[in-house]
């Protein structure tokens, strides 16, 4: 009788995994726990992944500072994410403190501000809340979840009051 099940997954040798995950790492930034995951799956021991593992970061194939710096630069310049939350996911991704650290110092604090007046400004032109209390509240709410920091939005939010006050 035919099966419906899941087509059986294969398993590598660490000779076939090799060349499979070095494509894998040279198709975009991977972080070592995203690799390790990705081993396990093709059936390798914790060691040969381990090994594996090392020979990518020897070759550069695999480059957590890398890997961070490239993830800050992404999303500060296209999805306009804070520092707060960008430390929250390269903390999820497994990364150590030093390469979150490495991968912030890309942020140019100009633009970073710039980035949270544009997302505030954009924000503010769809807001519903009439009662400017409460669009304060909702305003810093979203910014928060945007993962920009206290004292920036409270500046943000008074540099907009300020200019609302000129018009």
């Amino acid at each position: 009788m035919y099966s419906m099940d899941q087509p059986k997954k294969k398993f590598y040798t660490p000779g076939e995994a090799l060349p499979k995950i070095a494509a894998y790492c040279a198709y975009q930034e991977r972080t070592t726990k995203e690799v390790e995951a990705k081993l396990r799956e093709y059936g390798l021991t914790e060691d040969e992944a381990g090994e594996i593992i090392i020979r990518l970061s020897r070759e550069k194939l695999l480059d957590e500072e890398r890997f961070a710096k490239s993830f800050v630069r992404g999303k500060v310049g296209i999805k306009k994410w804070g520092r707060r939350r960008i430390t929250q996911e390269l903390k999820q991704k497994g990364l150590s403190e030093y390469c979150i650290k490495v991968g912030l110092k890309e942020i140019d604090g100009d633009v970073y501000y710039q980035n949270l007046l544009d997302t505030l400004e954009k924000r503010n032109r769809v807001e519903k809340e009439g009662n400017q209390r409460l669009r304060r509240q909702k305003l810093t709410m979203f910014l928060t979840v945007k993962g920009y920091e206290n004292d920036l939005i409270k500046m943000a939010l008074d540099d907009l009051g300020k200019e609302a006050e000129e018009e």
